[in-house]
Formats: C-alpha cells, sequence, structure tokens
C-alpha cells in the first residue's frame, strides 16, 4: 500500500487558512501546518496569537464564515460594555473568542509554552493535524511607515492599513529557534511537500523564513517546495498585499512572488486567469502550473488542495527517479 502523502503548510491568517482547510480534509493528521506568530500581541492584559487562532478555528469548522477570522456566532457583549466605559475597542474581542486569550494567558503566565498551549486548545477542539507557531520566542513584526514605526496590529487593524509601508523587520528573528515539530517535519524522511500557502509573503510568510535555519532548510529539501500565488488579476485576494507590494516599489504580480521565493522555490501555482504570466514566472523557477487558486467555498479549498498535492506529487516522483538513477 502507497503511504499517505505527508505535508507541511506554511501559513499566515485569513487567505492561507483556506488551503489549509483544503489539505486538512484530504491529509488530516499527516498535514503539519506551521504558522506566523509575528502578528502576536498583548492587548488588554491578553496574549492574543491572530493566525494561529484563524487556523485554528478554520480546521476546527468554528470560523466566522463572514469574516474568515474570530469565532462563528460570536457576540460583542464585552466590546460594547468597554466602549462604554471608555476603553480601547480598537480591536475587536468576540465574547467566545475572549474565553481562549483568557486561557492561553493564564497558561503562559504559569509557565507553558505557546507550543504547548496550542496543541492543547488544538486537541480539545477535535484537530488532528499538526499546528503549530513557527517559535516560542516572540518575533513581533514592525513596519516601518509614513507615519513611523507602528507595531503590526496598530497598522492593520487600528490604522487600517492606511499608512504608507517603507519597511518591515521581524524583531527578534535571527535568535528565535523554530518550533522543533517545524524543523522535524523539514527532516521528516516520508515528508511528500512544502507547500506555501496564500498568506502575505512580507507580513505573514516572510516572518517563518527568517528564523535560524529555515530559508536554508527549504533549499535543502529533498521534496518540492510549492507555492499559490496571492495575487490573482494584478491583485491580491485578501488584505493589504497589494499595496504593500506596490508602496515597496515591486510589481504587483505572480513574477514578483516568484522572484521573493526563488531561492528555495520549486513551483509556484498561478490562477487560471493568468496563464499570460507564466513564461514570466517559468524563467524564474523550474515549474509553473495552473489551477483555480480563488476559494469561495469548502468545495473550491478541497479541490485546490487537492490540485497543489498532485502536482506535488508528480514532482516528487521525478525527483525520485533522478536520485536513483
Amino acid at each position: 500500500m502507497t503511504p499517505a502523502p505527508r505535508v507541511l503548510a506554511l501559513c499566515g491568517g485569513v487567505g492561507g487558512a483556506k488551503l489549509a482547510l483544503g489539505l486538512y480534509r484530504l491529509l488530516g493528521e499527516n498535514l503539519t501546518v506551521a504558522v506566523n506568530t509575528g502578528d502576536d500581541f498583548t492587548h488588554l492584559g491578553l496574549r492574543i496569537c491572530p493566525d494561529l487562532d484563524t487556523v485554528t478555528y478554520t480546521l476546527a469548522g468554528c470560523v466566522n464564515p463572514a469574516t474568515g477570522w474570530g469565532r462563528a456566532d460570536d457576540t460583542d457583549h464585552f466590546m460594547t460594555a468597554l466602549a462604554q466605559l471608555g476603553g480601547e475597542d480598537w480591536f475587536f474581542l468576540g465574547d467566545r473568542d475572549r474565553e481562549l486569550h483568557v486561557e492561553r494567558t493564564q497558561r503562559l503566565a504559569a509557565g507553558e509554552s505557546l507550543s504547548a498551549v496550542t496543541t492543547a486548545v488544538t486537541g480539545r477542539l477535535g484537530i488532528t493535524a499538526t499546528i503549530v507557531p513557527m517559535s516560542d520566542t516572540p518575533v513581533p513584526t514592525l513596519v516601518d511607515t509614513n507615519a513611523g514605526v507602528l507595531a503590526f496590529q496598530h497598522y492593520f487593524v487600528r490604522e487600517r492599513c492606511r499608512p504608507a509601508v517603507r519597511g518591515l523587520r521581524y524583531q527578534g528573528a535571527d535568535t528565535a529557534p523554530p518550533e522543533p515539530r517545524l524543523l522535524a517535519a523539514l527532516a521528516d524522511p516520508g515528508l511528500t511537500a512544502i507547500v506555501i500557502c496564500p498568506s502575505n509573503p512580507w507580513l505573514s510568510v516572510d516572518p517563518l523564513l527568517a528564523l535560524p535555519g529555515v530559508r536554508e532548510l527549504l533549499r535543502a529539501a529533498p521534496v518540492p517546495v510549492l507555492a499559490v500565488s496571492p495575487i490573482v488579476g494584478g491583485r491580491a485576494i485578501k488584505g493589504p498585499t497589494a499595496k504593500i507590494m506596490a508602496e515597496l516599489g515591486l510589481a504587483v504580480s505572480s513574477r514578483t512572488i516568484a522572484a521573493h521565493y526563488g531561492d528555495f522555490l520549486d513551483c509556484l501555482i498561478l490562477d487560471r486567469g493568468d496563464a499570460d504570466e507564466s513564461d514570466a514566472v517559468a524563467a524564474l523557477l523550474p515549474r509553473v502550473a495552473l489551477a483555480d487558486t480563488v476559494m469561495h467555498d469548502e468545495a473550491d479549498k478541497i479541490a485546490l488542495a487537492r490540485e497543489v498535492l498532485a502536482i506535488a506529487g508528480t514532482m516528487k516522483a521525478t525527483i525520485t527517479a533522478t536520485m536513483t538513477r
């Protein structure tokens, strides 16, 4: 019997979580998702991990379907009362969502690691995939803007991405150890593929790539490394990716994504509507592929995941045949 494929996915929040869900539906416990923690911060005394929570809620089937983040059927009594008292209400915390932040904060204060807390939470929610924070050491993303240096959530939520971005810093990334299960997945001899989900490369994936040794391990990986482009038709499907690219002086195209990941990427998957970019991307990478990358519902997520795995399987077979000659 052919062993089930084992896949490592690198992921940010809403956009990446969509593909992570598709992969989870096909792979179950054979999926490891390493999640960006550059967005994490302490607010109202609570430790909040937005990308981890979005991936967790998505795979658990309890994410808010209207927003892609937060919990379904949540209420806002806490935030309403906080606003009446003049408190900071710029970052929304739903009543049911807040319970997770309270539990996490208490356990971290008692000495548990973020990865241990995440494992406990995902187990309670019935998730069989392995979800890991990229590191147990905080690596906050700082955004250099025309309004000064802003903590990520101040830029992203409080200021609603309005300031122009001049650069990004991942504070402490050069000394933050990657989570051991991320390193174990990268070294797993049974690994089939590494998938970069369609998250913002600069905000959601680069913090992870900045950790010691991760980029080098991706370069040396004996399995195909694939990414799904977050750019479709010259626009970002979700979030400020296109805005940031333009402000950094980069062309808003999949070719730019290919160049950004080019030192380790084996294949970039473009939306079928961007087939005219294929030649430009193929000039930079060993392979380019086309798929329906816009995910409106769960069927779309599973269909894209199936295409990603099929492409990876073909590439893995080619790599194996080459190594055994």
